[in-house]
């Protein structure tokens, strides 16, 4: 198993990644949070294939263990369905030194930690991810929110979680669509950090992606490179900006097909091929790297060509963005792979055309 630590100005706090490492989840929360109560928070998809498994874990280490099983979808994150959890809690008798443990993919990750946050002025927070998108971006950071209107993320703090356990064992049971969607923020933190973690995503699209494809070594080198960045900016004051790269253009896709045309990894590949294409026109990206990019995008086999959207919507809810300031949005691009630019301005009239580009590509 391999261990990293996450070092923020607000917490400090391990990660372990390896292979069938649920049963070892018990033991991790006690050392880290101590005795009390846990309450297992999943969806109806991953409560058959897991809860027992981690209940029996956190039983057998002393913790009084419950769960709170939940519908799925992205629907789910809201106010509404934070307000149930917290009357869950309530009734239940958690106190700030109990343990609410996020079991599953983002959605349940950034509802539950949502829920932590603010329940009590903050209870104990425990990320175990089980899709690649969550293991190698929504657990690791500190990031918490519900969706509100056609925004997504608009109600939420930063939350650092106690503890993060991600089994690869998981993957083995995600569909392929599911699978694809993590690869798209591999992706995106090879492009950002070049170098070794480039090289490991690269390495994917030489043989059909599949979840024995996925190594320790490539979901614990993605999670290290996000680690740095969050160590050095916890509340995207300044660098951790660096991780919007291709969600600016990927998360009004999102809203303008209503969050369920395309999954999140799928609208964050379109959003990629998006900033691929600004950063020829605006960072000096050289040609053949924004080739390489679009098709690493290809071969993992995401999602090139925008449907069921049109430009103008896109544009109107990129100007949205809660980032958004009196000139727009700023735009996170490549000089070249490794070399992210922050705050690039990017004209309206080019913004439009590339979403254009997107459609037709």
């Amino acid at each position: 198993m391999r261990r990293l630590t996450v070092r923020t100005a607000s917490r400090t706090y391990p990660i372990a990644v390896g292979r069938d490492v649920l049963g070892e989840l018990g033991g991790l929360v006690m050392k880290t949070r101590g005795a009390g109560q846990a309450v297992v928070v999943c969806d109806e998809n991953v409560a058959p294939l897991y809860l027992e498994r981690v209940r029996r874990s956190l039983a057998d280490a002393g913790l009084a263990a419950s769960q709170v099983i939940l519908p799925a979808g992205e629907q789910e994150k809201s106010l509404a369905r934070a307000e149930e959890l917290y009357g869950v809690l309530y009734d239940r008798g958690l106190r700030r030194g109990d343990t609410l443990v996020a079991l599953g993919g983002g959605v349940v990750g950034d509802l539950t930690g949502f829920v932590a946050a603010t329940y009590q002025r903050g209870i104990g927070f425990v990320q175990v991810p089980t899709t690649l998108l969550a293991q190698v971006d929504a657990s690791v950071g500190g990031k918490v929110a519900v969706d509100f209107r056609a925004g997504k993320n608009y109600v939420g703090t930063f939350y650092q979680p106690s503890l993060v356990l991600a089994d690869l064992r998981t993957l083995d049971t995600l569909p392929p669509r599911e699978l694809r969607c993590g690869a798209a923020e591999v992706a995106k933190h090879g492009l950002l950090a070049g170098s070794a973690v480039l090289r490991r995503v690269r390495q994917l699209v030489r043989a059909p992606l599949s979840a024995a494809a996925v190594t320790q070594e490539l979901v614990a080198g993605s999670i290290q490179y996000k680690a740095g960045v969050v160590e050095r900016d916890e509340r995207e004051s300044g660098l951790r900006a660096v991780l919007n790269f291709g969600h600016t253009v990927g998360h009004a896709i999102e809203a303008a097909t209503a969050f369920r045309r395309f999954s999140h990894g799928e609208a964050v590949a379109l959003g990629l091929h998006a900033a691929l294409r600004l950063s020829r026109e605006l960072a000096g990206l050289p040609e053949a790297d924004e080739r390489m990019g679009h098709e690493l995008l290809d071969g993992l086999g995401l999602p090139g060509r925008l449907t069921k959207a049109r430009a103008r919507d896109v544009c109107d809810l990129i100007g949205r963005d809660k980032k958004a300031g009196q000139d727009g949005v700023p735009y996170v691009l490549l000089r070249r792979p490794g070399f992210p630019v922050l705050g690039v301005r990017v004209p309206p009239e080019l913004e439009l055309e590339v979403v254009e580009w997107l459609r037709e590509r």
